[in-house]
């Protein structure tokens, strides 16, 4: 262990690492520990492959989701993460870890359903789900007028939106199309199992996050 002094911060290092990105590490680890309330309003800056863009969050329009969305943004969860299902025209997904060992926490790690505030519109970001109580890392950024999405039985409620940068996620790589059954692309229990070893094998072009944090 050793600790080096950086614009006024003493940073320490465990075997080779920042002490506070262990510390993140370890908070992905336990889902349940990860309750921060987070403020009525938040940006979080997302950079990718394709340049930047920033969700604005609105904590009144979804609570718990908005709740859940601040932690793992805050605690590293989308660093490096894949854009695993870009269909052009409907939505742009993402929120599968690329590290398994992290992913395998989340499986159960679900929130409740909200009620729909806001619509499905071009820009909205909302969290992808199966049955009803399912919403759990995964979100999506509607590329249209989605709003039937907003009366399904189980609701996808928006949460945040895109501010700015609209345009780079238009261009995120969508050649791969959707996934198993409806097209060829991702297999989403395989990347559950396998993380970004098999998108970099069997969908090397897939735009991925570089990073994503908190704006100040």
């Amino acid at each position: 262990m050793h600790g080096s002094f950086v614009g006024g911060l003493t940073l320490i290092f465990l075997a080779g690492l920042p002490l506070f990105a262990t510390a993140q590490q370890a908070n992905l680890q336990n889902p349940a520990a990860l309750k921060e309330q987070a403020p009525p309003v938040f940006k979080a800056l997302f950079e990718t492959s394709q340049g930047n863009f920033v969700i604005e969050v609105h904590r009144d329009w979804a609570p718990i989701g908005a709740d859940r969305f601040y932690n793992l943004v805050k605690n590293g969860f989308y660093d490096g993460c894949r854009f695993f299902r870009v269909v052009s025209g409907f939505m742009v997904q993402f929120g599968i870890n690329g590290d398994p060992a992290i992913q395998r926490n989340w499986a159960n790690a679900n929130i409740k359903d909200e009620p729909t505030k806001q619509s499905n519109l071009r820009g909205y970001v909302t969290y992808a789900q199966g049955p009803p109580n399912t919403r759990s890392t995964q979100v999506f950024i509607n590329y249209g007028d989605n709003s039937n999405l907003d009366h399904y039985a189980q609701g996808f409620m928006p949460f945040g939106k895109v501010v700015s940068g609209m345009n780079v996620v238009d261009k995120l790589y969508s050649g791969y199309g959707d996934g198993p059954p409806s097209g060829r692309g991702p297999d989403q229990g395989m990347i559950q199992q396998q993380g970004n070893a098999y998108l970099e094998k069997q969908f090397p072009k897939l735009d991925y996050i570089k990073k994503a944090s908190i704006e100040k």
